[in-house]
C-alpha cells in the first residue's frame, strides 16, 4: 500500500513538474521575436492526437496539425504587431490546485500594451490532460477582458520620416 502511495506521489510530481516546464516555455517565448518559439513548445508538449477547446459552440478541435494552423494564425499577426508596430506582451500564470489525476489547472493573463500606452488585458483559465507526459486535451474557460480594444492608433504602424524622405519618384 505504501508503494502506491509513493508511486501515486512520484506521478504527481511529474505531472506538475510537466505543466511547470510548459508554463515557463511558454512565459519564455517573445512573440516579437518570432512565432517559431511557440509552435515548438507546442510540438514538444502536445500529443498528435490532442484535443482543444475554447468553450464555444463550434466544440473542439482534434489533431496537432489543425490545432497547430489555428495557432499560427493567431501567432504571426501578434508577432507583427510587437515587431512592427511596438505592441508589447506580457503573459503570467499561476497554478491551480486540483485533485483530478493526470489533469492539471491554471490562470492566465496576457496583457497587452499599445505604444500609446493603452492596456488590453485577456485573462482565462485552462485545463489539461496529460498521458505519457504530453498533453492530451486542454480546454480554456472563464475569460475575461479588461480594457477597450486596443486600436491602429495605439500601434506604431506608420513609415518613420526617415524612410519616407528616402522614397523617390520612378
Amino acid at each position: 500500500m505504501i508503494s502506491q502511495l509513493a508511486s501515486i506521489n512520484h506521478a504527481d510530481h511529474d505531472l506538475y513538474a510537466r505543466e511547470k516546464v510548459l508554463n515557463s516555455a511558454i512565459i519564455a517565448a517573445d512573440i516579437s521575436s518570432g512565432w517559431e518559439a511557440y509552435l515548438e513548445i507546442f510540438d514538444a508538449f502536445y500529443a498528435d492526437r490532442v484535443e482543444v477547446s475554447d468553450g464555444t459552440e463550434s466544440g473542439p478541435v482534434s489533431g496537432r496539425e489543425r490545432i497547430r494552423a489555428l495557432f499560427f494564425k493567431f501567432l504571426v499577426p501578434l508577432h507583427v504587431m510587437a515587431e512592427i508596430g511596438g505592441l508589447s506582451v506580457q503573459i503570467r500564470e499561476s497554478p491551480i490546485h486540483g485533485d483530478t489525476a493526470d489533469e492539471t489547472h491554471s490562470a492566465w493573463s496576457v496583457d497587452l500594451i499599445g505604444v500609446s500606452g493603452r492596456t488590453c488585458q485577456i485573462s482565462w483559465c485552462t485545463l489539461r490532460r496529460w498521458a505519457d507526459s504530453r498533453v492530451v486535451y486542454e480546454s480554456h474557460y472563464d475569460y475575461k477582458q479588461t480594457g477597450g480594444p486596443l486600436t491602429i492608433d495605439d500601434l506604431r504602424l506608420s513609415p518613420s520620416p526617415a524612410s519616407v524622405g528616402d522614397q523617390r519618384p520612378s
